[in-house]
């Protein structure tokens, strides 16, 4: 590492080649003289609070040159009255901070520079999230500012045991990444292996913040679709994992935190289950368990009973398709599903003051005229205007999609071999489900594989806090 020394104009052209600073509006070196020394703060615009940065060189101009001492320590505890600063003893770690929006201070005849940390990112005002959203409980979310997500943390956990390691990753972006934990809990091998991997990270940039960092974390089989950890928008769910003796990580730009390790029950949790009293939070959990594993297998177990119409008694003979079918039921759930797709993409995409008429033309117009024309039959749009609304009952998106992948390979499955495909798949959708291996090695359904009772009964009946 390029140490700074006293050296003034030595080290101002150094870090001004090495910023490029002529080609970069936003880079600005202000030259001073301080207590009669030539000095140069470096800082960026938009970056700083002007009205601390004011203040700051007002002192400075009115410093004598026989109160200026020696050596930047002594100026530092002394003579500098603001609170977060720090003396920097080489180039790169004054690069890093001076991108980082942290203003740099060279003093000529004095070796370091003096890093003034009155930065302020532009953020969003802190806001309930639109996905995880409860009845009742608190109404904070992340923002992509990382110091007012720790601050969110912070307000919940006030122990000494709770601690926020800052690490980044990156040559060209140097994200920050926090690893928040409580020190004590059972996460020792987990949090080891986590450093390692951030530190072992080579990238020139965590380009979607992160998602790339979890792939980089996570690597492993891409036709796997089952997620490997939790993201989470709330506060409060992040504070309780911490407690449980999880780690939640931070990435800075990013309004959401990621939850290591997680197994397949814990993905499925969510905040309202233990805002309201035990016997609603595990009617609520049980319900939406059953609606997950409907909203996996109905379609494909219709799609058999009618390639087996013998299987279905009497009493349920109304559940098949009694008018004519013109296009293949596979076909037909196929066209279907990717039609949900798209129409939940042109949402995306559509402004609000439109999303009702969209709705409206979606919904009624498109699926009318659907089922009149023969494209669709009535029964098969009934059972996938359950399954599209089975899929919004689960908060995670990734455990969504990966439902629907094994659904339609189900559906495939079941179309081609009958019987025998629909079972084949279930043992497909088990045998992945199995096979997939959470971050610290542990079965991914884990407490029914490798079986704990104890822990079974937590995730399956919520219980007196």
């Amino acid at each position: 590492m390029e140490k700074i020394s006293d050296n003034y104009t030595a080290n101002v052209e150094r870090l001004r080649s090495l910023l490029d600073i002529d080609k970069s509006f936003d880079i600005i070196e202000k030259r001073l003289v301080v207590g009669g020394r030539r000095a140069s703060l470096f800082f960026i615009d938009g970056f700083v609070k002007d009205e601390i940065l004011e203040k700051i060189l007002e002192f400075f101009y009115g410093l004598k040159p026989e109160e200026l001492p020696a050596s930047l320590e002594t100026f530092q505890a002394e003579y500098l009255p603001y609170i977060e600063t720090e003396i920097l003893e080489n180039m790169e770690d004054a690069l890093q901070n001076l991108l980082s929006g942290v203003p740099c201070l060279f003093l000529s005849g004095m070796e370091g520079c003096l890093a003034i940390d009155c930065r302020t990112y532009p953020a969003r005002s802190v806001e309930e999230p639109m996905k995880d959203r409860t009845l009742r409980g608190s109404r904070d979310g992340f923002v992509e500012t990382i110091v007012f997500n720790t601050a969110l943390i912070r307000r919940r956990i006030r122990s000494p045991r709770l601690h926020m390691e800052m690490m980044n990753a990156g040559d060209s972006s140097r994200t920050d990444i926090v690893l928040c934990y409580m020190e004590g809990k059972d996460n020792g091998d987990c949090l080891n292996l986590l450093r390692e991997r951030i530190q072992g990270i080579h990238t020139d940039a965590l380009t979607m913040n992160q998602e790339s960092l979890a792939e980089l974390l996570l690597p492993g089989p891409w036709y796997n679709p089952f997620p490997r950890f939790r993201f989470t928008e709330r506060p409060d769910a992040a504070a309780a994992s911490i407690l449980e003796g999880s780690i939640v990580v931070l990435v800075d730009n990013s309004p959401s935190a990621m939850i290591f390790p997680v197994s397949l029950f814990s993905i499925t949790d969510e905040a309202n289950d233990y805002y309201f009293p035990p016997i609603t939070g595990t009617y609520l959990r049980l319900s939406r368990g059953l609606i997950t594993v409907l909203s996996l297998v109905l379609t494909p177990f219709f799609l058999l009973l009618m390639l087996h119409p013998e299987l279905v008694p009497g009493w349920l003979s109304f559940i098949l398709v009694q008018d004519t079918i013109y296009v293949p039921l596979l076909l037909q759930f196929l066209l279907l599903e990717l039609a949900i797709d798209g129409l939940k993409l042109a949402a995306i995409h559509t402004p609000d003051m439109l999303s009702t008429p969209l709705s409206v033309i979606a919904g009624l117009v498109i699926g009318e005229f659907a089922v009149n024309s023969g494209w669709f039959n009535s029964e098969v749009m009934l059972y996938m205007a359950f399954v599209t609304i089975a899929n919004y009952s689960q908060s995670n998106y990734e455990l969504s999609y990966a439902i629907k992948f094994m659904r339609i390979l189900l559906l495939i499955l079941t179309a081609a071999f009958g019987l025998p495909g629909f079972l084949g798949g279930l043992a497909f959708v088990f045998v992945s489900l199995l096979r997939c291996r959470t971050f610290s090695g542990r079965g991914y359904l884990y407490p029914l594989i490798p079986f704990c009772w104890e822990d079974l009964k937590r995730s399956l009946f919520r219980t007196r806090l």
